[in-house]
């Protein structure tokens, strides 16, 4: 009897134990139902590397990527692209066009707070409005504005503008970071504290920054759309790739750029554990700008002659392992205006040989002589990019070939900005990150070579700026295609620039990071909807 009553209590224990056990495992079981679908967070940040610190963080100024990238989380425009690049409203709940497209009436959304509390209101863009036609602001961005005949503010949620003619990247233009009047109103714009402590409307609001180093975002908690679920974005400003990327490694950086080499030979088996890349054709390209002010690249048939010296594929096939295309011109495979029927110059040195044979250069003791001088010219470039950096050595050594003397000159990010914007230079490697409409006034009309202006290396071409006014005129989307194409065919034929090639977009992120999208607008569109999950540890 003992026995039994012995057996009885084994098996009612064992069945106990099995019960508490299945219990633990179905709760065990709804946490981890609950941690799947939950999309909180809690306190995180994203920790980018950035080439670059940046110069003044007001979306007027913004002409570099680092200030232009800040800029963009701190300040909303009334209007945005969308994931796929088509225009919606931002600070406008919705816009109208009138019949003959030349006024413009935003319905501004209401109860929108600047990060200091203060509500936005229709005295905001009209500040900034006037701030952009203010001569005495310096920014390559007021040409979008010059054709406005009037703005006004009709009460607090209004804003109506009326253009001089019709203006088709009139909408686009509104994609302009908006500033604060009551902060900025009777201010000197250029010089402001402002520029180094921004007030915006945007997910995120500068905190700390820490000049040469980083740059802290703190979210913010009253963003209209919702606060983003990370809560900072850290930038560490590292020139330096190797550095960079030894920090990647170690987990010290969670978001970076990365190059060609770098994916190809140096990507270890715990980055492929830890984190994720994304590959995208990217909207630019990197080229070679002549300053057209130095009498040595003032006859086109010089700059011809550069252009079929340099082995451009060599560059993609040994610089970027494949990853991008030659360019042809000033618009990437990406835009829809893109012109296949355009081809590259082919390297070919007999005919570079022959056109400056044609301009009074002579090939003597492997030197290329005119006028008893050797053809030499220095190229500057940012330091913390390796593509750029080696691509000049293989063009360096290109032109050796046939006797120019190309000297190469790397400076840290900010000093290379100010030596481009005083002009004094011979020439530049660089690259542009390009809007979705094709308007390119800013960048090649003959107005734009000013102080401040993007057309930094001297371009002028009466043609180009007629084709370019009637770009911005026309509305019909087939002529307006045709006209763009005209102005990249010209340019092209000129090389004020010579075309190099379309890179693609390497980008690695942490995989913690979780909501990420790939969209035409790019990964990061969707930050503020990224997120990292909660870490449950459930013991039995």
């Amino acid at each position: 009897m003992l026995m039994q009553n012995r057996l009885l209590l084994i098996r009612y224990t064992a069945e106990l134990y099995i019960r508490i056990r299945a219990a633990i495992t179905l709760c065990r079981a709804v946490l981890i139902c609950l941690f799947l679908f939950s999309a909180n967070s809690y306190a995180s940040t994203l920790v980018q590397r950035s080439i670059g610190d940046a110069s003044r963080i007001n979306p007027i100024f913004a002409t570099d990527s680092a200030s232009g990238e800040i800029s963009g989380w701190v300040f909303n425009g009334l209007l945005k692209y969308n994931a796929n690049l088509k225009l919606t409203g931002d600070l406008a709940k919705k816009y109208l066009v009138s019949k003959d497209g030349r006024t413009v009436t935003f319905i501004l959304r209401k109860g929108i707070k600047w990060q200091d509390g203060i509500e936005f209101t229709s005295a905001d863009p009209l500040f900034t409005y006037r701030a952009l036609r203010n001569p005495k602001v310096a920014t390559p961005y007021s040409t979008d504005f010059m054709l406005i005949d009037k703005a006004e503010a009709i009460g607090k949620y209004i804003f109506r503008v009326h253009y001089k003619t019709v203006f088709v990247p009139a909408l686009a233009s509104w994609t302009m970071g908006i500033l604060p009047y009551h902060l900025l109103k009777g201010h000197n714009l250029a010089t402001d504290r402002f520029n180094r402590h921004p007030i915006g409307t945007g997910p995120y609001k500068l905190t700390k920054w820490k000049s040469g180093q980083s740059i802290l975002l703190t979210k913010n908690s009253s963003y209209f759309r919702g606060a983003p679920h990370i809560d900072h974005l850290l930038y560490k400003i590292i020139p330096d790739s190797a550095t960079a990327f030894l920090q990647l490694e170690t987990g010290k950086i969670d978001a970076m750029g990365l190059s060609p080499i770098q994916l190809k030979r140096q990507i270890t088996k715990k980055i492929k554990k830890n984190y994720k890349i994304y590959i995208n054709p990217s909207f630019g390209y990197t080229y070679l700008g002549l300053n057209l002010r130095r009498k040595l690249f003032q006859n086109k048939k010089v700059r011809k002659a550069l252009d079929y010296a340099i082995n451009k594929k060599q560059i993609i096939d040994t610089i970027l392992f494949g990853e991008g295309t030659v360019a042809n011109g000033i618009y990437p495979p990406t835009s829809w205006v893109y012109d296949s029927s355009v081809k590259a110059s082919k390297y070919n040195l007999p005919k570079a040989e022959r056109l400056l044979k044609e301009t009074g250069y002579v090939y003597k003791d492997g030197k290329l002589i005119k006028d008893g001088k050797q053809f030499s010219f220095t190229v500057v470039t940012n330091q913390g990019n390796n593509e750029r950096k080696y691509a000049a050595l293989l063009i360096q050594s290109d032109l050796k070939k046939i006797g120019i003397k190309m000297n190469i000159r790397i400076l840290e990010w900010q000093a290379f900005l100010n030596l481009v914007n005083s002009r004094n230079f011979d020439a530049v490697l660089l690259g542009w990150q390009l809007s979705p409409d094709p308007d390119q006034f800013s960048i090649w009309d003959s107005s734009q070579n000013k102080p401040g202006g993007f057309n930094f290396v001297g371009y002028h071409n009466k043609t180009v700026d007629r084709l370019l006014e009637r770009g911005r005129k026309t509305m019909n989307r087939k002529q307006r295609k045709i006209i763009y194409q005209k102005i990249n065919k010209i340019i092209f034929n000129d090389k004020p620039y010579l075309f190099l090639y379309s890179p693609y977009s390497i980008v690695v992120i942490q995989k913690r990071f979780k909501g990420i999208k790939k969209e035409k607008a790019g990964i990061f569109y969707h930050l503020v909807d990224w997120y990292v999950p909660k870490r449950l540890e459930i013991y039995p």
